[in-house]
């Protein structure tokens, strides 16, 4: 296998740049054109060296330290250069190295053979992805704890039971004189429940999984001039929207993120629902219609100043049965606003101007989507990959039970098991699926 080398750090201009080597001339390639200060007869693994770095066109100074296989993050030779940050500094190094025997990595290679010599499993490396990628500190957690095999050590646990399972079957296929299929068939039917049982458990914790990496969506409902956009304003705390007393000024989706307790949320404001005349804002209203089906909060704002309008009305049952929080904005003013004959079991006064419930506000959105224990636990499940190959996996107990009450032989239920130990193995890496393991790695990025 060829020794591999890339940058590792953004390109552009920083502090300190990394480039990293990997395989088993990593340490011979280094050799060529590092060069350690001072009486350095020997290079130690884990020590960390300066010196003279010599590339086509000018010389470096800079720290090399070699990690030798099998510890480190690939499992192989690992040499790391950190040079000054910019752009020709990184290049010129990556250059003389690529010059003196190594390859370019490919996106995601270096973790790719950290998963070919065993050192991480498949989850355990789109954990390292999720938490590169993570936009809130509930992502970065999520990320790590599927980093640290939180997912994966479930997995094998439960594969485990199926290959013992598995080879039980086999044994009394082998021998069935000894009579012992009915009891090995209740035994099974006993395994596959617990095994059911675990499973969705863990798929329980992906609604709210994929909340936390994708955000949650908050929609931002209202007649015109009701204080849609300054309520916007207020929960992301500083100016996004433009705010006129002009009726009708926001006219299309306008979205963006802000953080609560680590958690995302994706917060869009919407054009005034009413009756218009104006072309434009029509199709900014039809587009506001449609947001509501994608919404997991609705925030229906309405004017505490003022008694419902028809308008008002039709916005509250165009709201009614979903996850709706009525808003009553300008709250400061006072409040000559009825809603007993409506059944909203949320209700919170803002007032948006002067940022007041705007927390308690945020709060509720949070009570609404997540769910803390499964936010703080050691395991989330974020990933649609594992979200499918879960359900798959559920859906062959669901046969092999099937075929167990139609009195079908331990033979064919053995197909089922072994299927489900398969679709589990998709999540690890641990069935041997080519196609599977590659798609994921051109997803990561040069360098890592």
């Amino acid at each position: 296998m060829s020794t591999i080398t890339a940058i590792s750090t953004p390109i552009g201009v920083g502090g300190i740049s990394v480039i990293r080597l990997s395989g088993k001339d990593a340490l011979k390639i280094s050799s060529k054109v590092f060069l350690p200060m001072g009486k350095v007869e020997k290079i130690e693994p884990r020590k960390m060296y300066l010196g003279k770095f010599s590339a086509e066109n000018f010389d470096e100074k800079c720290m090399m330290v070699w990690f030798k296989a099998p510890h480190s993050y690939t499992g192989e030779d690992v040499v790391e250069f950190q040079c000054h940050g910019g752009t020709v500094i990184a290049k010129g190094v990556l250059d003389a190295l690529l010059n003196n025997g190594a390859t370019l990595a490919g996106p995601g290679e270096f973790t790719k053979r950290a998963f070919v010599n065993g050192k991480l499993t498949l989850d355990e490396a789109e954990g390292v992805m999720d938490m590169i990628n993570a936009e809130s500190e509930s992502e970065v957690r999520a990320g790590y704890n599927l980093m640290q095999g939180a997912l994966s050590k479930e997995i094998n646990e439960l594969q485990e039971k199926l290959t013992k399972m598995i080879a039980k079957i086999e044994v009394v296929l082998d021998y069935p004189e000894n009579d012992y299929e009915e009891q090995t068939t209740n035994e099974v039917v006993e395994e596959l429940d617990g095994i059911k049982d675990k499973l969705n458990n863990i798929l329980n914790t992906s609604t709210t999984g994929q909340i936390v990496k994708n955000g949650s969506k908050v929609l931002i409902l209202g007649k015109p001039n009701v204080g849609k956009s300054s309520l916007l304003n207020a929960i992301l705390n500083f100016d996004r929207a433009i705010v006129t007393s002009i009726k009708g000024t926001t006219r299309d989706i306008l979205e963006e993120t802000y953080t609560y307790k680590g958690v995302k949320f994706v917060l869009t404001d919407t054009a005034g629902l009413h009756n218009a005349n104006d072309e434009v804002e029509k199709i900014g209203i039809e587009k506001a219609k449609q947001a509501v089906n994608y919404a997991d909060v609705i925030l229906l704002v309405l004017d505490s100043t003022a008694p419902l309008t028809d308008e008002d009305k039709e916005i509250l049952k165009f709201a009614n049965n979903k996850n709706t929080i009525v808003v009553k904005n300008k709250s400061d003013l006072g409040s000559t606003l009825d809603l007993k004959e409506y059944n909203f079991s949320r209700v919170i006064e803002v007032s948006a101007l002067k940022k007041k419930g705007v927390e308690e506000l945020k709060q509720t959105i949070y009570d609404l989507v997540i769910d803390e224990n499964i936010v703080n636990s050691n395991l989330m499940i974020t990933n649609a990959r594992h979200i499918e190959a879960i359900k798959k996996a559920i859906s062959y107990i669901d046969e092999a039970n099937n075929g167990i009450n139609l009195g079908v032989t331990l033979d064919v239920i053995s197909i089922d098991l072994k299927n489900l130990w398969l679709a589990l193995g998709e999540i690890t890496g641990n069935n041997n699926n080519e196609e599977i393991i590659n798609e994921i790695f051109t997803g990561f990025c040069v360098g890592k």
